[in-house]
């Protein structure tokens, strides 16, 4: 017999696990975990081939269908990289492509001119409320609005700047007002104030804290209008969280005017809110922009009306350079509205369709521009005002401009 001393324990062999191997530049991982290249984007697609054969017989197509479509397609948009081809999310390619082939059709005459520009502010609006309602991420907008910048500086560099009314003092200033645009947009898209959870953080409270903090919430709250037994404040709505944003339960730490979000796990300060696109609590949060794909909250709300107003008075600059040389010796309001022989030459029709495109695009910026203005002079938050309007707590002022949330 062998002593216990003497035995020798048995190694165990590891078992080496395959490498895998490197992606070249046309390949990639897709949805489905399996390597697949950029050329067979057009293989083995069940759900289109459905869909086309569906519409070809004039069947009508399920919603399933079509979202099934959709991810096939966005999962093979991919551009050659190294190491593996990229993923192309497929909401920019649209205003890439659409935006020069209407604004050069609208140029062709004055009424396709009014039916082209008329339409794009609908269609824009109707895709906003399109993926608002499926609170859906989006990099349309930002795309359409980076893509407006650098197609109308452009169209100015190549119809406007040649005809000599443009000196080059005007061009760098108009220059300049683009690139602090580029900027502060970038400084906009930055944290707006995400709320991080404070169980992942390095200091955590004690559970003897945690019931100090309660007992000093439930004193604080005692007959406070609006607050519960357990000290907790029903002072917010719960329409972002139909299910489960339940208030927070009996013995955790509560002040007043503070709310737990059952999603992100955490208390969130006075005036901060969990933003359902983003899925991430946001410090006394404005609004979700589209424009910018990102919340504007604390962190971040200097930085967009400063993007907002530099760009107002880039394009009015721009505008007003542009109506001066094509329109000459017509004051900038008249030239708008009466140009004769705008259409004579294409070059003089496509910079004044892109100058009425930028006259929409700025009214649209003024606007909430505007709102911004009076709703920080109020001391509100746009989510503030929506509340107030949704549960009837506000009145309208000065036709709807100005919201007295009470």
């Amino acid at each position: 017999m062998t002593q216990k001393g003497s035995m020798k324990p048995v190694k165990k062999k590891k078992t080496e696990e395959p490498e895998l191997e490197p992606l070249c530049c046309c390949e990639y991982i897709d949805r489905n975990g399996e390597k697949n290249h950029v050329a067979t984007c057009l293989c083995d697609c069940q759900d289109l081939d459905e869909g086309c054969d569906r519409w070809i017989t004039c069947k009508s197509l399920q919603p399933e269908t079509c979202e099934r479509i959709m991810d096939t397609i966005s999962d093979r948009l991919r551009i050659p990289w190294l190491r593996g081809a990229k993923k192309v999310n497929i909401s920019i390619i649209p205003p890439l492509v659409l935006l020069p082939v209407f604004l050069h059709v609208a140029s062709w005459h004055f009424l396709l001119g009014v039916v082209v520009l008329t339409s794009l502010p609908v269609l824009a609006l109707w895709y906003y409320y399109l993926t608002h309602r499926r609170k859906e991420q989006t990099l349309f907008f930002l795309s359409l609005g980076l893509f407006s910048l650098g197609y109308m500086y452009y169209v100015f560099l190549q119809e406007v700047v040649p005809k000599g009314r443009v000196g080059p003092v005007q061009l760098a200033v108009l220059t300049c007002g683009l690139f602090l645009i580029l900027l502060a947009l970038h400084r906009a898209k930055k944290n707006p104030g995400y709320l991080s959870n404070p169980a992942s953080g390095d200091r955590s409270l004690s559970s003897s804290q945690l019931e100090c903090l309660s007992r000093k919430g439930q004193e604080k709250t005692k007959g406070f209008p609006g607050a519960d037994m357990s000290g907790s404040l029903n002072n917010r709505t719960t329409k972002d969280d139909p299910k489960g944003s339940s208030r927070m339960p009996a013995g955790s730490p509560t002040k007043a005017k503070e709310d737990w979000c059952a999603k992100c796990q955490l208390v969130r300060p006075a005036r901060a809110w969990h933003c359902r696109i983003c899925g991430i609590c946001v410090r006394r949060m404005d609004h979700h922009c589209v424009w910018i794909n990102s919340c504007v909250g604390e962190s971040n709300h200097q930085a967009f009306i400063l993007a907002l107003l530099i760009f107002l008075l880039t394009s009015v600059y721009g505008i007003t350079l542009t109506l001066d040389t094509i329109c000459r010796d017509r004051s900038v309001f008249t030239a708008l509205f009466y140009c004769p022989g705008v259409y004579a030459n294409y070059s003089s029709a496509l910079s004044f369709t892109c100058v009425w495109y930028s006259v929409i695009i700025t009214a649209g910026m003024a606007y909430i521009f505007l709102i911004q203005l009076i709703n920080i002079s109020y001391n509100v938050t746009e989510r503030e005002v929506q509340q107030a309007l949704r549960q009837k707590t506000g009145r309208r002022l000065l036709c709807g401009l100005i919201v007295d949330t009470g």
